[in-house]
């Protein structure tokens, strides 16, 4: 029976082919652009009307995702996140053409 093994020592080498991440530099990484666009809604007092904007305001050419924050008694706030800026005419006219109104000028 063996009480004790000295193991010999070795060193790790960082990026061993097991477990390493491709390593790329800063020329060949793609770079993506997000912008933010906050609106304030009014007419919004239910979870159809979120899902209706929501609808909309992804059907918009580079919208990427629709936050509603939702106030039924009030004015709901819309974060829209896109991959490139959006038209605020657009935007405006998506949440009217639903039957809704913006209350604030398009950031």
């Amino acid at each position: 029976m063996i009480d004790s093994f000295d193991a010999p020592q070795v060193d790790i080498i960082s990026g061993s082919s097991c477990c390493a991440k491709p390593v790329t530099s800063d020329t060949t990484r793609a770079t993506k652009t997000e912008v933010t666009n906050e609106i304030l809604v009014s007419g919004m007092t239910c979870s159809h009307c979120v899902a209706s904007v929501t609808a909309g305001l992804t059907s918009i050419s580079n919208v990427e995702s629709v936050s509603v924050e939702l106030n039924a008694s009030g004015i709901s706030q819309i974060t829209l996140k896109a991959t490139a800026p959006v038209d605020a005419a657009a935007i405006q006219g998506a949440i009217e053409n639903i039957g809704y109104f913006v209350e604030t000028r398009l950031i």
